[in-house]
């Protein structure tokens, strides 16, 4: 469960809510000369970038959904994983106009061991959506969000929303009577959109393009937030 924006105003700011359970899944805050990184633990040993953002201002985060068939993972040069596209957009590998063309000329699957769906954004405050199987949307209003469930096609994925599970709704909301947010304000919407239980929210992190960094608080401690500023605006 994760919940993810982005907003345009004065400044672009993207703000990320990432909820895991720890029984399943190993994570770590990575800070890098050239990223911000949540890496998360795979079979092949490596702490994979995942959810993040460049210094060149790329964010991209996954975030689990349920999956439909046509998104099924296939061994095929014509496709790309999800996972791969993502990782390679917040390794700085790849353009937004690069991400863009990939998803128009290729199939976008899901790994093989997991079904989710992305949002990637650039400091422009440029954003795409990408469910695999369903489709893209290459979104153009001042503020962009997305959770757990399908945008793109609602009714398949209607019937897996969790009861009094308004994370989308509420954020809207804000969004909608706030377009232009400041950091304070961006952390004021996750802490209100935060899981607790099992599957709580681990790390919350905001990125200012403005500043070129990233505010971040982990396990829901939003009274001590830490900044991590790139090393190249300092």
């Amino acid at each position: 469960m994760c919940t993810r924006f982005v907003c345009c105003g004065e400044n672009v700011l993207t703000g990320f809510n990432f909820d895991i359970d720890l029984a399943v899944w190993n994570h770590k805050v990575i800070t890098e000369t050239d990223g911000f990184y949540i890496g998360i633990l795979q079979p092949d040993g490596v702490y994979h970038s995942y959810h993040g953002v460049n210094q060149n201002g790329n964010a991209g985060t996954l975030l689990y959904v349920h999956g439909n068939s046509a998104g099924a993972y296939r061994s095929d040069p014509n496709c790309i994983t999800i996972a791969d596209l993502t990782e390679q957009f917040i390794k700085g590998q790849l353009s937004f106009a690069e991400a863009l063309y990939l998803v128009r000329r290729k199939h976008i699957t899901y790994a093989p061991d997991a079904t989710m769906q992305a949002m990637l954004s650039d400091k422009q405050g440029q954003v795409l959506i990408i469910e695999p199987g369903i489709g893209y949307r290459q979104v153009e209003d001042p503020y962009a969000l997305i959770t757990n469930y399908s945008l793109l096609k609602p009714e398949s994925t209607k019937a897996f929303i969790v009861p009094g599970d308004d994370r989308y709704q509420r954020a809207l909301r804000q969004l909608e009577q706030a377009p232009g947010l400041s950091v304070v304000d961006a952390f004021a919407l996750l802490r209100s959109v935060r899981q607790e239980g099992p599957w709580a929210t681990r790390v919350s992190f905001v990125y200012t393009a403005k500043e070129q960094a990233v505010y971040y608080a982990e396990n829901n401690d939003f009274a001590h937030i830490k900044k991590f500023v790139f090393p190249a605006a300092k």
